[in-house]
């Protein structure tokens, strides 16, 4: 792994998802978690204050070891279990049917093979558990999906691998999920980054 990716991108990434006008989507998302949960792609570990006491679990699993290392300080403030596991959403290390609830914030742009993760999602949820993410992605826009396309190159090299241009319900409905709650509109700020889907699904 460059430099760059090992020690620059994670801070990056910190930097970025610490942003004020991210607080609302993570609240809501995060906050009704229940169970044993799976977040994936949990980064610095900004979330583990959000979890609501119906959450006995968390494991936040991530493929950066910096990213890890910054996560952990606020797993000894979480009050319970907590794990951190070095591993890419493609092959998550966990038994089948083992996990309540997967969260995803702001990571299935950066999974490079995503459909295959999603799978990986759906094996490891128990009968009737829940994905909740909150994602950017693909726009409905013509004049903006022209330059997600056409930037999505550049901007996977210097952003971590994060696509600008994911049809992020697409992707999970095709990967054996039923959605069952969808928000999806433009937050504030550069609407090439911006158009949000916010929601819950389970395996159908």
């Amino acid at each position: 792994m460059s430099f760059y990716c090992d020690r620059i991108v994670p801070y990056l990434v910190h930097v970025s998802m610490r942003q004020e006008k991210l607080a609302p989507y993570r609240r809501r998302v995060v906050s009704v978690a229940q169970g044993r949960v799976l977040e994936v792609g949990v980064g610095s570990g900004l979330n583990f204050p959000l979890y609501a006491p119906s959450v006995t679990t968390v494991i936040g699993l991530d493929p950066s070891a910096k990213l890890l290392s910054m996560a952990s300080p606020r797993t000894k403030q979480f009050g319970r279990t907590a794990d951190l596991l070095e591993a890419s959403a493609e092959a998550i290390p966990l038994d089948d049917r083992s996990i309540d609830t997967v969260v995803t914030a702001w990571t299935l742009c950066t999974i490079p093979d995503v459909m295959h993760a999603l799978s990986e999602m759906r094996r490891v949820l128990k009968p009737g558990g829940q994905v909740l993410f909150v994602e950017h992605g693909r726009s409905p826009d013509r004049h903006v999906t022209h330059w997600q396309d056409r930037l999505t190159p550049l901007w996977k090299r210097i952003g971590g691998g994060c696509h600008l241009n994911r049809p992020i319900e697409q992707l999970i409905a095709s990967s054996g999920f039923r959605i069952e709650r969808l928000e999806k509109g433009y937050m504030q700020g550069p609407r090439l980054l911006t158009f949000m889907y916010e929601g819950r699904a389970r395996p159908s």
